[in-house]
């Protein structure tokens, strides 16, 4: 019988707008998220925002939305962070955190 992994899993859809893209945002983001133990995907969006889904646990999960939402990469000015299908996992659908094009 092991120890049971107290860590909440959590899932969520971001979108981030302002001026986000051409800023190593994605790239910052997908740092970040691996560093945290963040499994999803981030992606520069037609719109002009940045867009992605992160997946792990929920305090790390909640450090990378207060990031997303107010401070960013150097030089991005973010207007809000607007999050959507927020919920909790029972394990990853994803392996590693990966930037898609």
């Amino acid at each position: 019988m092991g120890i049971p992994d107290i860590r909440q899993l959590i899932t969520v859809e971001f979108e981030v707008y302002g001026h986000v893209q051409g800023l190593n945002f994605t790239k910052d983001t997908r740092d970040r998220c691996s560093k945290a133990g963040i499994t999803g995907w981030v992606k520069n969006s037609k719109r002009g925002t940045i867009v992605g889904k992160m997946q792990g646990p929920k305090d790390e999960v909640d450090k990378m939305i207060a990031w997303l939402s107010s401070e960013g990469s150097p030089g991005c000015q973010i207007e809000r962070c607007e999050l959507h299908n927020q919920s909790n996992l029972n394990r990853l659908d994803y392996k590693e955190f990966a930037i898609r094009f």
